[in-house]
Parts: C-alpha cells; sequence; structure tokens
C-alpha cells in the first residue's frame, strides 16, 4: 500500500512534501482546504498561508516538528487548524497534518460569553445593594420611610438574582440530560390545561382572558411531566409578560405536523401584543438574549427562559416553533412527537 493511498483513507487534511520542497502528495480533505491542484507545486506556491509557510520554514531548518494555530476562511466557512509540520528524518521531506479544533474554540468561546453574561447580569443587582446598604449605614441611618424604600429595592434585586440562579442551575441540568430521551409517557394535553389554570389568578389581575382549546382528548408523548410543565409555564409568563394588559392569550393543542413527517403534537400559545420584529426571532432561544434589556428587567426576565424551552424541547426530539408579525402578536408552540406506545 502506497503513501498516497494511505493519506486518502485519513479523514484530516495531509500534505506530503518532498525534499524538492514540492508537493508530492495530497490527499482529498487538503485538496478541500487548499485547492484541487497542488500536486507537483511548490510548497510555497500551494499552501499560500504565511504563518504556515513559517512553520514548515522552520521545522525544515530545525529538523523538528513545530505546530501553529491556522485559521483558514473562505466565503463558505471558517475553521480552525492546529497544524502540525513533521520533518521525515530518513527519506527526507516533511508531512503537514491539519487538526480541526473549531468545536473546541466555539466551546471555549462559548464559555467565556457565558461567564462574561453571569457576571454583568450579577453585577447590577450586587452594585445596587452595596449601594443602599452604604446609604442605610451613612445618609438614611435615621431615615425610617427611606429604609422602607431601600429596603423594598434591595428585596427585589435580591429576587433577581435568586430567579437567575434558579434559571441557570436549571439550564444546566437540562444540558446534563439532554441526551438522555425520557422514559416516562405523560398527557400534554392534561398539562396545558393545569398551566392555563395556574395562571388564571395572575392573567385576572392583568386584565388577560385565558383561552384553552383542544384538550379534551388525551394526547400522549414520551417525556418528563416536569421538565414538560417547564416548557409550558415558560411560554405563558412570556405571553403574559409581553402580551401587554387587557388582551388575550390562547392556548392550543392540536396533533399532527407535516414538516416533521410524523405523529406529532402542538402546544400553541399565542399573545396578542406588539409582536416581535424578524430580524430577533432566530436569536430568541439564545441565553441572555434580550428583544429589550430595560423591559426585560422591569418585568423580571433573565433572558434565559427560551434557552431552557430550547434544551428541554431538544431532549424530547421536539422543537420550538415561533411565528411573529409587529403590531399581530406572537406565538410560540412546542412542537413534541406522539408517543408510539
Amino acid at each position: 500500500m502506497d503513501t498516497v493511498t494511505l493519506m486518502d483513507a485519513a479523514p484530516a487534511p495531509m500534505v506530503l512534501i518532498g525534499p524538492d520542497e514540492r508537493i508530492a502528495a495530497a490527499n482529498g480533505a487538503a485538496e478541500e482546504v487548499f485547492g484541487p491542484v497542488i500536486r507537483g507545486y511548490h510548497y510555497i506556491t500551494a499552501l499560500r498561508q504565511p504563518a504556515l509557510l513559517d512553520c514548515i520554514d522552520e521545522a525544515f531548518a530545525a529538523q523538528e516538528p513545530r505546530t501553529i494555530r491556522l485559521p483558514i476562511r473562505d466565503s463558505t466557512w471558517d475553521i480552525i487548524f492546529n497544524a502540525t509540520a513533521a520533518p521525515i528524518v530518513d527519506r527526507g521531506g516533511l508531512l503537514l497534518f491539519l487538526e480541526d479544533v473549531s468545536h473546541v474554540e466555539e466551546a471555549s468561546q462559548m464559555r467565556r460569553d457565558f461567564v462574561a453574561n453571569v457576571s454583568h447580569e450579577l453585577r447590577s443587582p450586587l452594585t445596587a445593594i452595596m449601594g443602599f446598604i452604604e446609604t442605610l449605614r451613612g445618609p438614611a441611618r435615621d431615615d425610617p420611610e427611606a429604609q422602607d424604600r431601600f429596603l423594598g429595592i434591595m428585596e427585589c434585586e435580591a429576587k433577581r438574582m435568586n430567579r437567575l440562579i434558579r434559571d441557570l442551575l436549571s439550564l444546566s441540568r437540562v444540558e446534563a440530560e439532554e441526551r438522555r430521551m425520557p422514559t416516562g409517557h405523560v398527557d400534554v394535553s392534561s398539562l396545558a390545561s393545569s398551566v392555563v389554570e395556574n395562571f388564571e389568578a395572575q392573567a385576572k389581575a392583568k386584565g388577560v382572558a385565558l383561552g384553552l382549546s383542544g384538550t379534551e382528548t388525551p394526547v400522549y408523548v414520551r417525556g418528563s411531566a416536569d421538565q414538560l410543565m417547564q416548557v409550558f409555564t415558560n411560554l405563558m409568563e412570556n405571553a403574559l409578560k409581553y402580551g401587554g394588559d387587557r388582551t388575550n392569550v390562547e392556548v392550543t393543542t392540536r396533533s399532527s405536523d407535516p414538516e416533521l413527517h410524523c405523529s406529532a403534537v402542538h402546544v400553541t400559545v399565542r399573545d396578542n401584543g406588539d409582536g416581535i420584529d424578524p430580524r430577533h426571532i432566530s436569536r430568541l432561544t439564545e441565553r441572555f438574549y434580550r428583544i429589550d434589556t430595560h423591559r426585560s428587567r422591569e418585568t423580571a426576565g433573565t433572558g434565559l427562559g427560551l434557552a431552557i424551552v430550547k434544551h428541554i424541547l431538544n431532549r424530547h426530539r421536539g422543537r420550538l416553533s415561533i411565528r411573529s408579525e409587529l403590531r399581530s402578536g406572537s406565538s410560540f408552540a412546542a412542537v413534541l412527537p406522539l408517543s408510539e406506545e
């Protein structure tokens, strides 16, 4: 078996540079990165990446392996490689090997963004609480009216931090279980009815009329009752927060979904609020993403509710369907495959 055949069997990009510094062989994965016609060319002409060329030059000069981080950008993709240039001592030449580490870089960036977002979310209420404590110990020490007002604000900020920590823990648990399909069987019609019943008092206080339809017949899915209850609760909370006072919120359950090519059930929560600009819809399930940051914090939002919904539905092999038009309200549908049993 020759060298070219062995290289073609490798999934990672590999380039063999001969003693004459020309490309002696390149597998298919390498040709996808550097182009289909590089064999026979000098490596400087064929590879055309200054950092990579320096790495190869150093490896040739020192006769020792060299590794660099190599981002490759094209009009359709952006990949980050660890490129290793390893001299072939007994035969001359050099073997270039590229390891795709894009997923590692993305995970690292996600962790950095997550820590930055959590720090930012906690900093505001902590700063407010510390400021009020300083005021209560100083100018407001003998002012009962100011003390009551400041303590009320401190309580709200503490509750906000508590909600954030609660949602972070919930998101962490959901992500840990996301790849394990639930084993229980749940009647989503019953869950939808329970959620509407739980929010009746809150809706009445806001002058919102709740509607419920399609729950007369049990509809079973394979899932976790607690997690699906959390999905419907989060969707209902959002509808009441952002749907406006003295409007309507409709909860409907219906079966079948031709888009999934399988038997499924939709549990849809629709409000008659201001609607959502289409440019925001694709990002609504991102952690901490808010359309209106100031309004969201005033309404006690943490920016994690729909992220939790997305991960729970992923675990249940379902999806979240969002439809909205400005000034025409929004609908959020949890789409779940029906249980086969």
